[in-house]
């Protein structure tokens, strides 16, 4: 009887585990991403500036870059700009922000680090909907570049998660 109760409890857990990797969309391709970032993390000593961009059917789009050095944010920073119809480029927001004003500002996204970033990935923006189409990519050199979902029949700006066009070393100094 005790050999048997040893048996079943694997399974009961190992089913538990792979009825949860079910629920999330691109689960593979995202386990694959999350240990290249874990190495990326650890070569670097978990430091590193990933930029967020954002854009909109209206021509205006923005970007937010997050530094972390340590596993800490330190500074984010954001830019806004508009396509005007003569064809030229106007910003029409633009800040920084230090470690003790981190969040001040309602623009951007929110000062996160990637860890943050994969884990509402994982259980947020990657769990299959029935209403919703999945997205995930991993363009950046392995590590996320996009994940979210868009719902089925809506018009305009749709997508709700993030995208990240580029994650790299921090600079040294901030400007």
């Amino acid at each position: 009887m005790k050999s048997s109760c040893f048996i079943a409890i694997p399974l009961v857990l190992s089913s538990f585990f792979i009825s949860c990797s079910k629920d999330v969309a691109y689960s593979s391709e995202f386990d694959k991403s999350y240990e290249a970032y874990q190495k990326y993390k650890k070569e670097n000593a978990n430091s590193y500036q990933y930029t967020v961009t954002s854009s909109s059917w209206t021509g205006s789009n923005s970007t937010t870059t997050i530094t972390v050095f340590n596993g800490q944010v330190e500074h984010r920073s954001y830019e806004a700009k508009t396509h005007l119809e003569d064809g030229k480029v106007q910003t029409y927001a633009k800040w920084t922000e230090n470690k003790t004003e981190l969040n001040t500002h309602d623009e951007g996204y929110e000062a996160s680090t990637l860890d943050q970033v994969y884990e509402r990935a994982k259980k947020d923006w990657l769990i299959k909907r029935k209403d919703s189409k999945i997205y995930f990519e991993a363009k950046n050199n392995g590590l996320i570049s996009s994940a979210g979902y868009v719902a089925d029949n809506c018009q305009d700006d749709c997508f709700v998660g993030i995208n990240i066009s580029k994650i790299s070393m921090p600079p040294i100094s901030f400007p």
